[in-house]
């Protein structure tokens, strides 16, 4: 995957020790009947369109970048769908990794999706009942996207990543 730059010169002062991060998860519909999504080149997983927020920018922007970037589709963000942190990542090459992710549901507007950037050896449209196998945490994304509710759901740390579990704005957390 490719690594921003601005991570590069971090990992160049703090070696392999863990860097907080913020992410976002692009859950991108069409005609309320399918969802956008890509395989990822690094693992072959199918997941929705994710990236790293640059420093300064919007969350929302970043999906929006990173939609037309991975995908090559653009698309309107609207509605922020799930708050969450990530377990740790532990990359191959001893990089260590954990992700606040800022989950989106958007709208496909315009464009064929295909794998733009080389991060991705595939992007396709999936019918909401026939999505490919896929983890619990990315389903989950997917499910607080599509959720009739439009609150956001912030997902509880003491929780199994992925979980149904979490709680939704305006709620109380329950812990």
């Amino acid at each position: 995957m490719a690594t921003p730059d601005f991570v590069l010169r971090l990992r160049e002062r703090i070696g392999h020790e863990e860097l907080w991060l913020i992410g976002t998860t692009a859950v991108i519909v069409r005609d309320e009947r399918e969802v956008l999504l890509v395989r990822r080149s690094d693992t072959g997983d199918w997941t929705p369109v994710t990236g790293i927020v640059d420093p300064g920018e919007e969350a929302a922007d970043a999906a929006a970048r990173e939609a037309l970037e991975e995908a090559g589709v653009i698309i309107r963000v609207d509605r922020l769908a799930r708050l969450g942190v990530t377990a740790l990542y532990e990359y191959p090459n001893g990089d260590r990794s954990r992700y606040t992710d800022v989950t989106f549901r958007c709208t496909w507007l315009s464009g064929e999706p295909y794998p733009a950037d080389g991060e991705n050896t595939d992007a396709a449209w999936f019918g909401l009942d026939a999505l490919p196998p896929m983890s619990a945490h990315m389903l989950g994304r997917i499910e607080a996207a599509l959720a009739d509710d439009p609150r956001a759901v912030f997902r509880r740390l003491d929780t199994p990543e992925g979980a149904a579990g979490g709680h939704v704005a305006g709620e109380p957390a329950g812990w």
